[in-house]
C-alpha cells in the first residue's frame, strides 16, 4: 500500500475520527483538508483509527463490505466495493435497544452476514471457497453512522468515497438475526433471498440479495482477495457483512426497524 499522507497526518486524522465519535460532533471532510489523498490514504486512516480502538481494548470480530451495487458505485464514481472492520462493541442482539445518543447520523441497511467456520485468504478466493468455509448465514441489519460531515457547511461540498472509507466505511453497529441457515448450493439460490424492510410499521425498502455482486458470497471472496494486498486474511469465527441490497434508511430515536426475510426469518431493533 502506497500512501501520500505522512504518518503524522494519518495519526491526526485517526484522532479526529475518535474525537468526533466521542463528542458526537462530526469532523470536516478529510478530502478537503487533503485534496490529493488517495484510496490507499483513506484505508491507511481507517487502519490507524482501528489501531486506536484496539489499543483501547476493542477486539476485531469481523469485517464489512459496502458499495456492492453498481448503482452505488456509479454514484460515488468507483468501480469496486469498499470495506471496514467490525469490533466487539458494535454487536447488538435481535430485537434489542440501540442507544441512539451514542451515534451522530444514523442509517440502517439490510444484508446477509456470513459466519466463518474456517479461515479465508486471497489472492485466489472464489465463491465456492466462501461457501465451503461458511458455518452459517444469518439475516442482519447494519447500522451506519457518519463521523465525518456528509455536507461541508462552508462550501456545500458532499463527502467523497475517500471520506467514507476513512470513516471505517461508515460502519457503526450490527444486529444479527436469530435464524441461521446453511449456504447449500444444491437446495438454496441465495441470490433470490429478499428482504422487506419497515420503519415504524411502514415499508421503506425492499431488495434481493442478487443486488450484491450477483451473489453475496462474491462479496466475501472479493474481500478476502482485497485484504490479501494488506497481508490480512479472514479468520475462523469472524462475521462478515456481505453488503446491503437496499438503500440506506434514515433513523432516529424512537424508530423501530424490522427486516422480514420471509422463510429465512427476520431481524429487528429499536432506537432508544
Amino acid at each position: 500500500m502506497s500512501t501520500t499522507l505522512s504518518p503524522q497526518a494519518l495519526a491526526a486524522a485517526a484522532e479526529q475520527l475518535e474525537q468526533a465519535e466521542r463528542t458526537r460532533v462530526a469532523c470536516r471532510q478529510f478530502s478537503i483538508a487533503h485534496p490529493g489523498m488517495t484510496m490507499d490514504d483513506a484505508y491507511a486512516i481507517q487502519a490507524a483509527w482501528m489501531d486506536l480502538k484496539r489499543q483501547a481494548g476493542r477486539v476485531v470480530k469481523g469485517h464489512k463490505i459496502g458499495l456492492t451495487s453498481k448503482a452505488m458505485q456509479r454514484a460515488v464514481r468507483i468501480d469496486e466495493p469498499d470495506f471496514g472492520v467490525l469490533l466487539d462493541d458494535m454487536f447488538y442482539r435481535d430485537g434489542g435497544i440501540i442507544p441512539a445518543a451514542r451515534f451522530l447520523q444514523l442509517r440502517v441497511e439490510a444484508e446477509l452476514a456470513f459466519v466463518l467456520a474456517r479461515p479465508l485468504a486471497g489472492p485466489d478466493c472464489t465463491l465456492f471457497d466462501v461457501l465451503d468455509a461458511t458455518a452459517y448465514v444469518v439475516p442482519a441489519l447494519e447500522i451506519l453512522d457518519a463521523r465525518i460531515q456528509r455536507t461541508d457547511p462552508e462550501t456545500g461540498r458532499t463527502r467523497t468515497v475517500l471520506d467514507t472509507i476513512s470513516d471505517n466505511a461508515a460502519n457503526a453497529a450490527i444486529v444479527l438475526g436469530g435464524r441461521p441457515f446453511k449456504p447449500n448450493l444444491l437446495e438454496l439460490d441465495m441470490r433470490r433471498i429478499g428482504a422487506i424492510v419497515s420503519k415504524n410499521g411502514d415499508v421503506e425498502e425492499t431488495g434481493l440479495a442478487a443486488g450484491v455482486l450477483n451473489h453475496p458470497a462474491h462479496g466475501i471472496a472479493w474481500l478476502a482477495n482485497r485484504l490479501h494486498r494488506h497481508g490480512v486474511s479472514l479468520a475462523a469465527g469472524e462475521v462478515v457483512l456481505a453488503g446491503s441490497f437496499i438503500r440506506p434508511i434514515d433513523v432516529t430515536a424512537g424508530d423501530t426497524v424490522v427486516a422480514d426475510y420471509g422463510e429465512f426469518g427476520s431481524v429487528a431493533c429499536y432506537f432508544g
